[in-house]
């Protein structure tokens, strides 16, 4: 096999397996998904809101609150998290600061999801949050 095609096959198995991207691209999709997520909330859109959690978290608020994600959303009466005010990525995790929440977020294939939010800081302890995966 000519040695350029080795270096583009690796190249791309490299980009299909761990998401080669720089650290600006991962913050923007890491924001947009934040934001995303956000307005969902804001604008009382529980299906799309619901899209935007990770597996785990959703399975877990339909379990705790023992009805459809849409509802649970809602009903959990997460702060109006405000405009973005900074975003952290660290490899496959991130945490967003909005202007009154904070969220955590991790990437699968599919993009980034919420792991957590409605998240307060606690002092010597980790965030406390409203809805979060097991």
């Amino acid at each position: 096999m000519p040695q350029w095609r080795c270096a583009a096959l690796l190249a791309f198995a490299c980009a299909v397996l761990t998401g080669c991207s720089t650290p600006g691209e991962r913050e923007a999709a890491a924001s947009a998904a934040a934001e995303n997520f956000a307005n969902s909330v804001l604008h009382f859109d529980g299906t799309r809101a619901c899209a935007a959690l990770a597996p785990e978290t959703r399975q877990e608020l339909e379990q705790s609150a023992k009805t459809s994600c849409a509802k649970a959303i809602l009903d959990s009466q997460l702060p109006g998290a405000g405009a973005l005010q900074s975003i952290e990525v660290y490899g496959q995790q991130a945490r967003a600061v909005l202007t009154a929440d904070t969220l955590f977020l991790s990437s699968f294939p599919a993009g980034w999801r919420i792991t957590a939010a409605g998240c307060v800081p606690r002092p010597h302890q980790p965030y406390a949050c409203q809805v979060k995966g097991g």
